[in-house]
C-alpha cells in the first residue's frame, strides 16, 4: 500500500512541478524512450543473473506491495507457541513434543497458531532445532553455531533479489543516457528540418535521461531498500526463536526463555514485559 502511495507522490510531485513551470505534459510521453530504457534494463537483468536469482527476484516483488506481517500480534503468537512447547517439555519431558515437531500441522499446539503454521520457513527452522533438542545429542554451543550458520545462509539467499534490483536501479540512468544519445543521433540526422521541429526532437531525446534517472531513484531503487527492510524483519523472527530455544537449553524456565526472545524483537514490534506476561498467563490458564 505504501509503495503505491509513494509512487503516486513521486509522479504527482515531478509532473505537478513541471506543469506549474508551464511545461507541456505531452512532451514527456515518449514510448520509444521507455522501450529503450525498459528493454535494455530487462535484457541486462537476464544476462547478469542466473535462473536462481531471476526466480528469487520475481518471487520477491509481489511481497513488496503488501503491508508488513511482522506485527506485535504476530510476535505475541510466536512467543505463546514457544512458551507452550517449552512448558510441555519442562513438565513432561522432551520426548513428549516429538509428535508435535514431526507433524506440526496435526499438532494440537501448533494448530492454535495458524500464522506461524503457514510460515513454512520459520516453521521448518523451529521444528528442525526442536527435533535436535529431542535427540539429545547436541549441546547448546553446537546448536547455536548451527543456527548462526543457517541464518547466515538465509541472509545470503535473501540478499540475491536485493542486489539484482539495486543493480537495475544503478543501470537505469545509464540506459537513459543511451536513449538520449539515440535521440540526439536521430536529431543530428534530421538537421534539414525547421528549427521548431528540431527543438521537438532534442526535447524528446532529453526525456530519455530524465526518465532513466526518475525510474532509477523514484521507482526501482526504493524497492531494493524496502526489500532489505523486509528481510531484516524476517531475520528477527529467526533470532527470536534462536534466543528462546538457547535459553531453554541453558536451563531457564519457559517464562524466562520467552523473555530472552522478547528482548531481541525490534522496539516498534516488541511487546512490553507486562503485555507478554499477561499473554503468557492466559496461555497457562487454558
Amino acid at each position: 500500500m505504501f509503495v503505491i502511495v509513494g509512487y503516486i507522490v513521486v509522479v504527482a510531485s515531478v509532473l505537478g512541478g513541471y506543469a506549474l513551470q508551464g511545461g507541456h505534459l505531452a512532451a514527456l510521453f515518449q514510448p520509444t524512450e521507455l522501450l529503450i530504457i525498459g528493454g535494455a534494463a530487462t535484457g541486462a537483468f537476464f544476462v547478469a543473473n542466473d535462473k536462481k536469482a531471476i526466480a528469487a527476484t520475481l518471487a520477491a516483488i509481489p511481497g513488496l506491495f503488501q503491508t508488513s506481517r511482522h506485527t506485535k500480534s504476530l510476535y505475541m503468537e510466536l512467543m505463546s507457541l514457544m512458551f507452550e512447547l517449552l512448558s510441555k517439555v519442562r513438565k513432561e519431558g522432551l520426548m513428549t513434543i516429538e509428535g508435535d515437531v514431526d507433524e506440526p500441522h496435526q499438532s494440537p499446539i501448533f494448530t492454535k497458531y495458524p500464522r506461524i503454521l503457514h510460515d513454512h520457513h520459520l516453521l521448518e527452522f523451529m521444528t528442525d532445532y526442536l527435533r535436535l533438542m529431542v535427540s539429545g545429542n547436541m549441546d547448546a554451543f553446537q546448536i547455536e553455531n548451527l543456527m548462526d550458520n543457517e541464518i547466515e545462509t538465509h541472509n545470503e539467499d535473501a540478499e540475491i533479489p536485493i542486489h539484482t534490483i539495486q543493480q537495475m536501479a544503478e543501470a537505469m540512468p545509464a540506459f537513459g543516457i543511451v536513449a538520449a544519445v539515440v535521440g540526439v543521433v536521430h536529431t543530428m540526422g534530421s538537421v534539414g528540418l525547421p528549427p521548431a521541429e528540431l527543438g521537438i526532437l532534442i526535447a524528446s531525446a532529453l526525456v530519455g535521461t530524465f526518465l532513466g534517472i526518475l525510474i532509477a531513484y523514484g521507482f526501482v531503487g526504493p524497492l531494493a531498500s524496502l526489500l532489505k527492510r523486509k528481510h531484516h524483519e524476517t531475520v528477527k523472527m529467526y533470532q527470536c526463536v534462536k534466543v528462546t530455544l538457547l535459553a531453554s537449553l541453558n536451563g531457564y524456565s519457559p517464562a524466562l526463555a520467552v523473555e530472552f526472545g522478547r528482548k531481541v524483537i525490534s522496539a516498534t514490534e516488541r511487546p512490553s514485559f507486562v503485555e507478554l506476561d499477561k499473554h503468557v498467563r492466559l496461555v497457562k490458564a487454558k
